[in-house]
């Protein structure tokens, strides 16, 4: 690691423990002096220059610009000495619950409930909206769970957009940079290494699918696939075929989203938010309960685990004791959204509490 757990930084960031590592940086959980928890994003390779600190930092210069609840808030960026010599460092919100991808595998073998995955997709567009709203825009080019985090407030579920590394401010003129991010949730133009907003509805699209199905829209099982075209080959499956609370206007969405052209999607996310906000629930003419997907485990995303009941029953525990506590509510309630992400079956008894803690009111 390139700094020690227990570590005081700046004489203000006591560096509490190691959350895990990207190509470029690691990030850990910090206590600030005065503000409580963060997460501090620190380079993995020092900085030999003061354009070389800009431009490392410019993810965090660009999360300081975009103000929304549904982006991660940035609080403070500067230098500090690690094991390997000077790197800059960002520090923002910390998200106990952890990401979209341990909130979908917490359901086990069943679809995300359907109102939370269309509040978790409407969240997602409007921190987008904010980004490609900017002049020039900002788009985001690696939209996928794992950069989705999922915590909770005092109103319920509040999604947060975050890490902007491959970020960039796009040509005013083209609307267009060079292509970055994850295979899965790439669009086809990603072989022609171009990317623009409606390279991110593509993604928003990807995701809406996974959590409506269990299963992404256009699977890449080899590099080979993904080089030759070969994965957005054959027709897009309607999402409705696996999710009966699917409906046809719903489908149209999706595959709006989901097109090969990128001319022939939303042009933003903002277009994209619109349709969904306008979507009202109607009868499909099908009849009998919804489908449920049979598979033991998920493995859309290539793995392949179960949620851990018995851990997060014992988290939450916990959480109820520190409660005990007004010095300690926070820690408490940090302590209960992760364990409600890793299984959401404790959220009908858990959420309306962890509610009233995060107003500051223990009960």
């Amino acid at each position: 690691m390139l700094i020690d757990e227990g570590k005081l930084v700046r004489d203000v960031y006591e560096i509490d423990r190691f959350l895990g590592e990207g190509a470029f940086a690691e990030v850990y959980r910090v206590k600030h002096k005065f503000l409580g928890r963060q997460a501090m994003k620190i380079f993995k390779s020092p900085s030999k220059s003061l354009e070389e600190v800009e431009e490392k930092l410019s993810e965090a210069i660009i999360l300081s610009r975009i103000g929304h609840p549904n982006i991660i808030r940035v609080f403070d960026a500067d230098i500090l000495e690690t094991h390997v010599g000077q790197c800059g460092y960002f520090t923002m919100e910390y998200v106990p619950g952890g990401n979209l991808e341990t909130f979908w595998q917490g359901h086990g073998a069943n679809l995300v409930p359907f109102s939370d995955a269309m509040d978790i997709i409407q969240q997602i567009c409007m921190g987008l909206a904010v980004a490609h709203a900017e002049q020039p825009p900002v788009i985001h080019r690696d939209i996928k769970p794992q950069n989705i985090l999922v915590g909770y407030d005092a109103g319920g579920l509040r999604i947060r957009v975050s890490d902007f590394g491959l970020a960039k401010k796009v040509n005013p003129l083209t609307l267009i940079a060079s292509a970055g991010g994850t295979p899965s949730f790439m669009p086809p133009e990603c072989l022609s290494n171009v990317s623009s907003r409606a390279g991110d509805v593509w993604a928003i699209g990807t995701i809406f699918y996974l959590l409506l199905t269990n299963r992404l829209p256009f699977p890449i099982n080899s590099i080979v696939d993904l080089k030759s075209g070969k994965c957005w080959q054959h027709p897009l499956i309607p999402a409705s075929h696996f999710n009966t609370q699917v409906d046809p206007a719903l489908d149209s969405i999706l595959s709006r989203a989901l097109m090969l052209k990128p001319t022939d999607r939303y042009p933003d996310a903002r277009a994209m938010l619109d349709d969904i906000t306008a979507w009202r629930p109607r009868e499909s003419g099908r009849s009998g309960k919804r489908k449920e997907i049979i598979d033991e485990y998920k493995t859309a995303l290539g793995t392949s685990s179960q949620s851990n009941e018995t851990a997060a029953i014992e988290m939450a525990q916990k959480a109820l004791k520190l409660s005990k506590d007004i010095r300690k509510l926070t820690e408490a309630a940090d302590l209960l959204e992760e364990s409600l992400n890793r299984c959401p079956k404790l959220r009908e008894r858990y959420e309306y509490q962890l509610k009233l803690w995060r107003r500051g009111i223990m009960i």
